[in-house]
């Protein structure tokens, strides 16, 4: 039965589910592949949830822990086979769309992300250990995760560039892509690996609504609409950095590579005032994808509309950001501590799990 993910699909944007669980593998992932889902990301904080929360993995940690696993062999050990579960799930999506879709993203350990030859080294040691040709690696774009990101690329790693919040951020990670790809030509390896650029959306409504509150009256109509104009503008700088008018990716292209898309995260509705739909809606287009959480997919299953709308009103988008920068509002800077809070995020969420399977391990008999 056609669903409004398939109707979204149609307008050239695939949806992903962000979530992983026992539970979801067992049971839940092809019926989401039903409805028009193309792909899961995953991330320390989802692991977290669904190893440390629950107990459905109880059994197994125990078992790895008589068998003399360490705690992080454990965590790898585990990580490593839902990521691979879903990859074999779907691997059909992979097949079908030539590669396009079907993809399982896992991430780098978190607490690598000021370490560049560590994260290069970590991520061709996952990306090996998968061994699956329908996985990507998440890499944080850092500073040093731009550097890294190009040397992934350039060894033939499948990369999803994530907590992405400003265009100088979406700048950087594209340009390190194109060199990776261009080291490939140039060794005479093939460009044709597939790789996303991560870009947060609520979050940045969150932030700044809440010095948008402090500000007088006549700003309170940019409230709800600066993560939706930020997308907005990176799709357009999307659209020239990889375009057949941009000639440095043109020999890329007419060697088999395939663009970086924009992704969509962080696209459920924290503000109750907005519709929870509001960031799957408002960022409808092609050569993108969207990655969301299970609740607010189900939402935009019962009562979302597919319509092509990224490219809606571009030029208020950038008359609304001007205004932001003119109320002495920086956006680049609420950027650069959104990604440090989001790295941290997931460095405490990495850690939390470590303790959680640490515990579960003792308690075994």
């Amino acid at each position: 039965m056609k669903t409004m993910l398939h109707a979204t699909s149609e307008l050239g944007q695939s949806i992903w589910l962000d979530t992983i669980s026992r539970e979801l593998l067992l049971k839940g992932l092809d019926a989401w592949i039903e409805k028009g889902v193309l792909g899961v990301t995953t991330n320390p904080a989802i692991f977290e949830q669904a190893i440390a929360k629950t107990t459905d993995y109880d059994e197994e940690i125990q078992d790895l822990a008589k068998e003399g696993k360490s705690v992080a062999g454990i965590y790898e050990i585990l990580t490593l086979q839902e990521v691979r579960a879903a990859a074999d799930v779907l691997r059909p999506v992979y097949d079908r769309t030539g590669g396009r879709d079907g993809y399982v993203s896992l991430e780098v350990n978190p607490l690598l992300a000021s370490d560049v030859e560590s994260t290069v080294s970590e991520a061709e040691r996952l990306f090996t250990a998968l061994g699956r040709p329908n996985v990507m690696i998440k890499v944080p774009a850092t500073s040093e995760g731009v550097e890294a990101i190009e040397d992934c690329i350039a060894r033939g790693i499948n990369i999803n560039a994530t907590l992405i919040f400003s265009m100088g951020q979406y700048s950087s990670v594209a340009e390190s892509c194109l060199r990776g790809l261009e080291r490939r030509v140039r060794a005479g390896e093939s460009p044709d690996i597939a790789s996303v650029a991560s870009v947060f959306v609520s979050r940045v409504d969150s932030a700044v609504d809440s010095l948008l509150d402090r500000k007088k009256d006549s700003l309170q109509e940019l409230k709800g609409h600066i993560a939706i104009d930020n997308a907005r503008v990176i799709y357009q700088r999307y659209k020239k950095i990889f375009s057949p008018a941009n000639p440095r990716w043109k020999a890329l292209a007419d060697r088999g590579a395939r663009s970086q898309r924009p992704l969509w995260a962080s696209t459920g509705t924290k503000n109750p005032a907005y519709s929870d739909v509001l960031y799957i809606e408002s960022l409808v287009g092609p050569d993108t994808v969207n990655t969301i959480p299970p609740g607010t997919l189900s939402a935009f299953l019962e009562h979302g509309k597919a319509a092509f709308t990224l490219e809606n009103d571009v030029e208020g988008a950038e008359t609304r950001l001007r205004r932001l920068a003119a109320a002495d509002i920086n956006l680049d800077g609420m950027c650069l501590k959104l990604l440090q809070d989001g790295v941290t995020a997931f460095d405490t969420a990495f850690d939390l799990l470590l303790k959680s399977i640490a515990g579960k391990a003792k308690k075994q008999g």
